[in-house]
């Protein structure tokens, strides 16, 4: 697995700062910040282009391919999978929500703003949402399938999800799965602005502006960063003696067909329901599961549908479960924001203890479940973990994981 978020570029260092509820949350640092009615976000920041790739290679690649790239290196590396099987027989599949959005603003600035007549010349293969994919493809010499899946907040875990299914079905013997975003910038802020979608900014301590699950929430932090992990069958990761974290045992995958920014309890008890069912032909119970990483990005209405389908599907459990979201830490991620949040899963289970939702000092009747408020939870029996991704335009994913030993 590897990660770059705003709480930590490793996954040792993004998963202490979750553990110890230090947020990346903060005054956002771009172009024309001061003509943002809301200036907070969740930025990689400390992050050196430089220090990853040569300069020659650096006008290739956007911000979100960069993120990309250096997850994926980590993950690649970790896996220590390189010749493990023939390139023809390996995969990438990730996700994005908007790609190049650094790319595409410079080209309008050149354009509109400082009245030029051309824009850089990779602006095209730099922008397009494909370009992460394609470039971790070149970069580890993968020559099987090369997807990229936009599904807004549920982009990567639709590609985690599918990948999965290819290597169950045969299709491949190894994927390098995940995500990327970097998508703060003015133009799209401003664009979230007028959604009216974004917390306000707590003025006393920007850094708990994202209150997810909390009576007093007032909407969701955008972020960015990368996760990305190498999935491959378990007979191929024992017989080459890989390290692994843990084994996907479940996936579901919905759409609501309903509303384009509204979620409906109905859609993701359906996606929860397959992933749950899938897992029970694998040997896992719905009482198996010991942590759900869920959605949780902070508005009022999505946290309330998100805890009604809960309690939907879980039912008497529902309230046994421990309930967390990251997001009140790294933001929202949104197409990487699947990846990011099952490694935080995985990671609960390595490291035995769950992340907590972090500034939730106000609790809400309708949001009433054992949300692990503001403190990590010692989890020595967790063995079993869930975690949801809900996006804009109706998409439902879950994903269930166990340990492997």
């Amino acid at each position: 697995m590897g990660v770059v978020s705003p709480t930590g570029q490793s996954t040792q260092d993004f998963f202490d700062a979750l553990i110890g509820s230090r947020s990346g949350v903060g005054i956002v640092d771009i172009p024309f910040a001061d003509r943002l009615n809301i200036r907070i976000a969740a930025q990689v920041r400390n992050f050196d282009p430089a220090a990853h790739f040569p300069k020659a290679r650096l006008s290739h690649l956007d911000r979100f391919s960069q993120f990309a790239l250096v997850a994926a290196r980590a993950a690649w590396t970790e896996a220590a999978c390189a010749g493990a099987v023939p390139s023809e027989a390996c995969g990438v599949y990730f996700g994005t929500g908007f790609g190049g959005a650094a790319t595409l603003e410079t080209a309008y600035d050149d354009l509109f703003l400082h009245g030029l007549n051309r824009v850089k010349p990779m602006s095209v293969v730099a922008a397009m949402p494909h370009a992460a994919a394609a470039n971790a493809a070149m970069q580890f010499g993968i020559e099987g399938p090369c997807m990229t899946y936009s599904a807004a907040c549920a982009s990567s875990a639709v590609a985690i999800g599918e990948a999965y299914r290819a290597i169950g079905a045969g299709v491949l013997d190894l994927a390098l799965v995940g995500g990327s975003e970097a998508f703060i910038t003015y133009g799209v802020m401003k664009s979230w602005e007028a959604l009216m979608a974004l917390a306000l900014e707590d003025k006393g301590a920007p850094s708990m502006s994202c209150r997810p699950f909390s009576a007093d929430r007032t909407g969701l932090v955008l972020g960015e960063g990368a996760g990305v992990l190498v999935l491959e069958s378990l007979d191929a990761a024992m017989a080459r003696q890989a390290r692994i974290h843990a084994e996907i045992v479940g996936y579901g995958i919905s759409n609501d067909a309903r509303n384009m920014s509204k979620p409906e309890a109905a859609g993701q008890v359906r996606a929860m329901r397959m992933a749950l069912d899938e897992a029970g032909r694998n040997g896992v119970g719905m009482s198996d599961v010991g942590y759900l990483n869920a959605h949780g990005t902070g508005t009022k209405v999505g946290d309330k549908v998100e805890t009604e389908a809960i309690k939907s599907l879980f039912g008497k459990l529902a309230h046994q479960l421990p309930v967390s979201s990251t997001k009140a830490l790294h933001g929202h991620l949104m197409g990487a924001g699947g990846a990011v949040e099952l490694i935080a899963a995985v990671l609960a289970m390595d490291r035995k203890i769950i992340p907590p939702t972090a500034h939730l000092a106000v609790p809400d009747p309708e949001c009433d479940l054992d949300y692990v408020a503001n403190i990590a939870r010692a989890a020595p029996d967790l063995r079993v973990v869930m975690s949801n991704s809900f996006g804009f335009g109706g998409t439902n994913v879950a994903l269930v994981a166990r340990r492997a030993d």
